[in-house]
Order: structure tokens, then C-alpha cells, then sequence
């Protein structure tokens, strides 16, 4: 269990939700189709909501070694007797994992509970003997499959703490996180965590790329059922498709949501007492709206919760970025920074009205997710609806654009000269920036300050080009930045927007 579990499991922990009871694989298979998870939620949101039951007292104290000793064994997964192109791992409650989950497969159109077995867990020395009765289930799955390595079936996504799963692309590291539903993100009266109580796993056929994964989630504001067929590669692809059955109106729902980390990079090094140059699951939200800019608003780690909307109709796809990809970048040998996912939302439809809603949180460890990205409908999603959504998640790298990204950002205080901040902004080696830098048009501009008029070279490191410019802080620490690269009058890079406070 990493960073990513402790933390989904935490925040978890603090909702609760219905749940069946438990069956056992002696169960009599019956017919299954995604209309009955439908069914389900739309049910469950005409009830009044039921918390469930938590896992017994002596599983929640487990410490994080005596967890980590109960280890599944891979060898009995569910399908490893079979020719299933796919295994799926489980994992127990306890610890932070306060509730079980229902899982269920699905074969041949007919689905059967997977009753809960200890004994499909190994028992390390320090592991303590646990009670055998009550509220006991799995706590999550995880999926495995061939990959990049002949005959070994590889793991690339996890379900598991409240609505989170995450997943990686060929030859990647975990890292961001992606959730349900968000509820409340960032309200003064706390935030809502919805659960996926029940899944139900269909069975693939032995040459079978894709898997689907069909999730019920409860919480007291709202039910949904959705459908997740999961390919994984280069990128690891998920379509989603989802339906929400709200108990309430939900006026600040978070749609599509993201969950990151970022502690540190050249704009805010100085706060950090560390050896390495860098610190992020993610380093940039990365906007194509629906007027056709492509925007990029390096991620802070601030001194005070930020909430920052960027105003949309139709947007034609959002993510959280780690660009960031040469050990240097990071010199971390264990966490491997490098090689965690960017994740990139591409919706199906039209969303209509709303915003694309950044959340940063201060942070002091890299053990915090401290960034949230979703998409915020303008008007409240309505109670007593059926609110459908599907959009596709690409785990991966950067989505092509077809304008020169922005690769770093840098900050700090002007060294010579009047007293002020100095911001260099990196662009990538790109045809549209090829030539003399002279040739290339800076449109840079602030509502808050006047900047300098920049200074705009090659940069012999990356072979794009760097501009250098300052500015002096007013009087309430708050400076936003816009910048855009433009060739003949088109736009030549993506838009760089940047928040500063002091």
C-alpha cells in the first residue's frame, strides 16, 4: 500500500454508505446487464441513505507493517485457473480501510458474488490473528494483464478507498489519482466523499485486450452506477460512462475528478529544505477549451487554499500533466517521479456551461494530495434527476496539440537592478518557434501589474526558447500572469497562465 491508498482510505474513512450483505461463491449464478447497477442506484436514491457497517475494531488498528504482512497471493487471483486474458488481485480492510466492498464476476452474461476468504492472503510473523466475524469483505481489486513483458500478466490499475482508481501506461510508475464523484471539494463545511460499494468484474476471453468494470456508489447526497472498459498501453485508456441519481441537489459537484500532489519546483524551492530539485505527481493543469485555446496553469503548492475556475462551454478536454520527465528532474531513486502518468480528461458530448475548477491545498509532505481538477457544471444538478456523463481518461503522456508547450517555469527575486520578481517561462524545441526568436511575437499581459517588456532567447539546453521577464508585486501579494507565443498573429504556443502571491 503506498501514499495514494493511505490517503484515498483517509478520506473515505470520514463517509459511510449501504452495503448487501456478503454471499458466498456457492452462490447461484444469475443473469447480469449494466441496466440492473442502474436499477440499483436509481433504487437506493429513493431511500432514505444507510451508512455501513465498519470492518471490526481490531482490523482498523492494525499499524501500517502489521497491513502491509497480509499479503495476497497472486497464484489463486480471480481467473489465474483460467485462460483469461486478465487476473484480478484483492485487498483486505483494515487500517484505514474501513468498509468492504461487494465484488462480483461475471461470465457468460451470468454473475456470482466472490465471497470474502482470508485465506487467500499470506500471513507475515508480525501479523496478528484477526477476528473472523463481522462487517469482513475486500477493500479494493487490482487488475492485471500482459503488458510489455511476454507471459507475465502485469498489474496497471487499482480500484480501491472511496471512489478512487488510478491506473498507468506501459513502463510507468503510480502516481495521480481519479475519483467518481467529487461532492463539496475545497467547502468551509467539509467535503463529501461518495463510495463505490459494489463492483462486477466481466470475465475477458483469453485474446481480450479490454476489460470492463461495472461500480455501484452510495453517499448521502447522491447514488450513481458506472461502466469502466479499461485498455491498457500506451496510453491506458478508460471510457466512462456513468449515470447519477442525486438524493439532493448537488450545486457544487466536481465531475470527471483528478487527485494530485505537488510540494515543490523552481517557483517555490526556496520553502523546502531538501535534497532534490523537485517534488510532484504532477506539475501543470493542462486546458483545450471550448473556444479553442489550449491553456497551461502551472500547478502551487500555496500558502493558503486556492480555488482558481477557468470559465467553459463544451470544453474539449482538461488534465493534470507531469511533463517532467528526466530522473535529473527529480534525482529520486525510489519514487520515481519521472515516470508518473499525466492524466488527460477528453469529454463525450456536450457539457455545456461551467468550469474547469482548480483546487490547491498547502502542503508540508509528499505524502499529501493536495491538488483537485474536475469539471463544475454551471446550474446545480438537480435531485430526483438522472443525470447521465461519459468521457474518456488517458493515462499517459501529454495529449498532442499541435503548438510548443511550456516545460518549466521558474521564480524568484530579481538579483540586479530594481527590487522586483523574475519569471522565466521554457518552450519546447517546436517548428512553429524554429528561427530567429525575433521573428516570434510575446503577448504578455497582466490585469494586476505592469511587466517588464521580457527578454526572449534560444535556449541552448532544450533548443526552444526561454522568455525572461519581471515584474514588482502589489500591495495585496495577488499577480495574475497570461502569456502566448504567436507567429504572424497565430498562436504559435500554448497559453501560460500563472497565478503569484507572495
Amino acid at each position: 500500500m503506498n501514499r495514494r491508498a493511505f490517503l484515498t482510505a483517509a478520506l473515505s474513512s470520514t463517509m459511510l454508505s449501504s452495503l448487501p450483505a456478503f454471499a458466498t461463491d456457492a452462490a447461484k449464478p444469475e443473469p447480469f446487464s449494466h441496466d440492473q447497477v442502474v436499477a440499483r442506484a436509481r433504487a437506493l436514491a429513493a431511500e432514505d441513505y444507510v451508512p455501513r457497517e465498519e470492518v471490526p475494531q481490531d482490523w482498523l488498528d492494525l499499524s501500517y507493517d502489521q497491513y502491509k504482512a497480509h499479503r495476497f497471493r497472486t497464484k489463486d487471483a480471480i481467473w489465474s485457473k483460467s485462460d483469461s486474458s486478465y487476473n484480478v488481485d484483492l485487498f483486505l480492510p483494515g487500517l484505514y480501510f474501513r468498509h468492504a466492498v461487494q465484488v462480483n464476476t461475471v461470465q457468460a452474461g451470468m454473475t456470482r458474488p466472490f465471497g470474502f476468504d482470508m485465506s487467500l492472503f499470506d500471513r507475515g510473523e508480525i501479523a496478528p490473528e484477526l477476528s473472523t466475524t463481522g462487517a469482513l469483505g475486500y477493500s479494493g481489486l487490482r487488475l492485471r494483464t500482459q503488458l510489455d513483458q511476454p507471459g507475465k500478466k502485469t498489474e496497471f490499475c487499482v480500484f480501491q478507498g472511496a471512489s478512487y482508481f488510478r491506473a498507468i501506461g506501459v513502463g510507468q510508475a503510480y502516481g495521480l489519482s481519479a475519483r467518481g464523484l467529487a461532492l463539496k471539494t475545497g467547502d468551509p463545511m467539509g467535503e463529501e466523499f461518495p463510495d463505490f460499494i459494489e463492483f462486477w468484474l466481466e470475465a475477458p476471453g483469453a485474446e481480450q485486450h479490454s476489460m470492463v468494470v461495472h461500480a455501484l456508489m452510495d453517499s448521502p447526497s447522491v447514488t450513481g452506477a458506472y461502466r469502466f472498459t479499461v485498455t491498457p498501453g500506451t496510453p491506458t485508456v478508460m471510457d466512462v460512462e456513468a449515470r447519477l441519481f442525486p438524493r439532493e441537489d448537488l450545486d457544487h459537484a466536481g465531475l470527471a475528478p483528478l487527485t494530485s500532489m505537488f510540494l515543490f519546483d523552481r517557483t517555490n524551492r526556496n520553502r523546502f529544505d531538501d535534497f532534490r530539485p523537485n517534488v510532484h505527481d504532477s506539475d501543470g493543469l493542462l486546458m483545450a477549451n471550448g473556444n479553442g485555446e489550449v491553456l497551461w496553469r502551472p500547478l502551487a503548492n500555496p500558502t493558503h487554499l486556492q480555488i482558481s475556475s477557468f470559465i467553459d462551454e463544451a470544453p474539449r478536454g482538461f488534465g493534470l500533466m507531469q511533463r517532467s520527465r528526466a530522473l535529473q528532474d527529480f534525482e529520486d531513486f525510489e519514487a520515481h517521479y519521472h515516470r508518473r502518468p499525466s492524466l488527460w480528461v477528453e469529454p463525450k458530448g456536450d457539457w455545456g456551461k461551467g468550469a474547469v475548477t482548480l483546487v490547491e491545498i498547502p502542503a508540508d509532505k509528499e505524502i499529501y494530495d493536495n491538488i483537485v481538477a474536475y469539471w463544475r457544471p454551471r446550474a446545480p444538478i438537480p435531485a430526483g434527476s438522472d443525470w447521465p456523463i461519459s468521457y474518456r481518461l488517458s493515462w499517459g503522456d501529454d495529449p498532442k496539440m499541435d503548438l510548443a508547450r511550456v516545460i518549466d517555469t521558474a521564480a524568484g527575486a530579481k538579483i540586479f537592478g530594481d527590487p522586483g520578481r523574475l519569471i522565466t517561462v521554457d518552450f519546447e524545441a517546436h517548428p512553429l518557434l524554429a528561427g530567429d526568436p525575433e521573428e516570434i511575437e510575446v503577448h504578455l499581459s497582466s490585469p494586476h501589474v505592469e511587466t517588464s517588456e521580457g527578454v526572449l532567447q534560444r535556449n541552448p539546453a532544450t533548443g526552444g526558447l526561454r522568455l525572461a521577464f519581471s515584474f514588482v508585486p502589489n500591495a495585496e501579494n495577488h499577480v495574475e500572469l497570461r502569456l502566448q507565443l504567436r507567429r504572424e498573429s497565430q498562436a504559435a504556443s500554448e497559453v501560460w497562465l500563472y497565478r503569484w502571491t507572495g
